[in-house]
C-alpha cells in the first residue's frame, strides 16, 4: 500500500466536511438531476472519458440508489457496509466489487478510516477492453458477458481477492494513474484494467454472482464453477446432489442457459486444462489425457484436434519450434 497515496485520501474533503458540520445527509445535487435516486455518470465524466475513480464520500448514509454505469468499489483501506439488492455485504480491505447500471444498493456511513475507491466506468470501456481479452474460459463467459450486456437485470459480481498481490498491485496502479495523470495515462489505464479483467478471469473461483429475480443464475454458476474444480471426475449426478436438484432438471437449465450441454461444458473445461498442461509441463500425452479424466487416449486425440485442428502431439511440436 502507498502510504503518501493513503495520507492524501484521509483528508477531509469539502463535500465530507459540509456533511460533518452543516448537512448529515448525501447532497443529491452532487449526483443527480432526476427525482429518482439515479447516480449520472455525466456529473464525474467528461464527454470523451469512458473511467474515473473518486474517493467514496464518508460520515453519511447513502440512501437506495442506481448509476447509468458501470461501479466498482475497491477498499482500499479498512472495510465498506452496503446492501446490495437484498443481500447485506461487509466488503474487506482489498476486495472488489462490480455493480452493473440496474442494480440498487445503499451503503452505510463510512468511519475515517474507511477509505472506499469507486470507479466509475461507461459499459461502452468494458466492449473495448474484451476486444482484446480472448478466454476459453467459460465461466467466465458466461458471469462477465451477463454482467455487461444489455438485460435490465441488476447483477453483481463480488471478489474476494485481498491476498492476491497482482490484483492489488494493478488495482494501485489504475489508482495512481487516474489521481496522477499523464500523456499516457489514458492508454496505460486501459492496459492496466485489461490485465486486472485477466487476474479476475484466473481467480474467477473467489467470486460471488448474483442476479436479481433469475435463481437459474445461481444454478448456472455454481454448476460452472463445479466443473472448472472438478473437471478430472466430475458428474452430472454428482452436481445434481450437491445442488439438490434432480438431473434432470438440471440438464435442463444448464442446456437453456448456456446452450451446451453438461457434457460439452465438461469437455471444454477438460480441453482448455489440456492445451495448458502441454504448453507448461513435459509429461507425455497419455497422461495429460489422464490428468483431465479421459482413459481412452484415442478419444481425447480425437477431440483435442476436432477444436484445436491438430493433435495434442502436433500442437506441442509447434510450440517447441
Amino acid at each position: 500500500m502507498n502510504l503518501e497515496l493513503l495520507e492524501e485520501l484521509r483528508k477531509i474533503s469539502d463535500e465530507e466536511k459540509a456533511i460533518l458540520e452543516e448537512n448529515p445527509e448525501v447532497i443529491k445535487d452532487l449526483y443527480t438531476n432526476q427525482n429518482n435516486f439515479i447516480i449520472e455518470s455525466e456529473k464525474f465524466l467528461g464527454d470523451d472519458s469512458l473511467i474515473m475513480v473518486r474517493k467514496h464520500t464518508r460520515f453519511v448514509d447513502f440512501p437506495k440508489h442506481k448509476h447509468d454505469y458501470i461501479e466498482v468499489n475497491y477498499v482500499y483501506h479498512g472495510q465498506l457496509k452496503q446492501t446490495v439488492g437484498s443481500e447485506p455485504l461487509t466488503l474487506k480491505q482489498g476486495e472488489l466489487l462490480f455493480l452493473n447500471q440496474h442494480i440498487e444498493h445503499e451503503i452505510q456511513a463510512s468511519n475515517e478510516e474507511d477509505i472506499i475507491i469507486n470507479f466509475i466506468i461507461k459499459p461502452e470501456f468494458f466492449d473495448f477492453i474484451f476486444s482484446f481479452i480472448s478466454t476459453d474460459n467459460t465461466i467466465t463467459k458466461f458471469i462477465f458477458s451477463s454482467l455487461f450486456n444489455n438485460s435490465q437485470s441488476g447483477q453483481f459480481l463480488y471478489f474476494m481477492v485481498s491476498e492476491v498481490e497482482n490484483i492489488q498491485e494493478l488495482v494501485q496502479k489504475i489508482i495512481e494513474e487516474i489521481i496522477n495523470p499523464t500523456n499516457l495515462s489514458d492508454s496505460t489505464i486501459k492496459l492496466y484494467m485489461g490485465l486486472l479483467l485477466i487476474e479476475l478471469i484466473k481467480n474467477v473461483n473467489k467470486v460471488k454472482h448474483k442476479e436479481e429475480n433469475e435463481p437459474s443464475e445461481y444454478i448456472i454458476v455454481e454448476s460452472l464453477k463445479y466443473i472448472d474444480t472438478h473437471y478430472r471426475t466430475a458428474s452430472l449426478y454428482d452436481l445434481s446432489e450437491r445442488l439438490n436438484q434432480t438431473h434432470y432438471s438440471l440438464s435442463k437449465i444448464i442446456k437453456k442457459v448456456t446452450k451446451l450441454t453438461f457434457k460439452e461444458l465438461l469437455q471444454e473445461r477438460r480441453l482448455i486444462k489440456a492445451k495448458e498442461l502441454l504448453e507448461h509441463t513435459k509429461i507425455p500425452v497419455t497422461h495429460v489425457a489422464e490428468e483431465i479424466g479421459y482413459d481412452n487416449i484415442s478419444y481425447f486425440y480425437r477431440i483435442f484436434k476436432k477444436k484445436y485442428g491438430v493433435t495434442p502431439k502436433q500442437y506441442r511440436e509447434q510450440l517447441e519450434k
